[in-house]
């Protein structure tokens, strides 16, 4: 992209000249700018694909908390209703083993 040397003797040819080599210039720094932009947007795309992906392994952790919190407290329960139950079936274990 270099333009053709002014005819000097011509004022509009070097006016033409410069115009031409201030335009180049910022073609070439908007390209740059580009390229910059580019690779940013790369950059935060591949931020998005991976928070994302944590999202989804947050959701599927606080699932299974979830969960497991509810089979937690459903085991508890049974537990003390065996307890009860083994309290009622075995008043007089209860009572040795209090005498011991």
């Amino acid at each position: 992209m270099q333009p053709v040397p002014p005819c000097l003797p011509l004022k509009e040819s070097v006016q033409v000249y410069k115009e031409h080599c201030r335009m180049a210039r910022e073609f070439h720094q908007v390209k740059h700018e580009i390229a910059v932009l580019e690779d940013r947007k790369r950059k935060l795309l591949a931020e998005l694909v991976e928070d994302e992906k944590v999202a989804v392994e947050i959701a599927r952790l606080e699932e299974e908390f979830r969960r497991l919190t509810e089979e937690n407290h459903t085991l508890v329960m049974v537990h003390r209703e065996r307890t009860q139950q083994l309290e009622r079936l075995c008043p007089t274990n209860q009572t040795r083993q209090d005498s011991s």
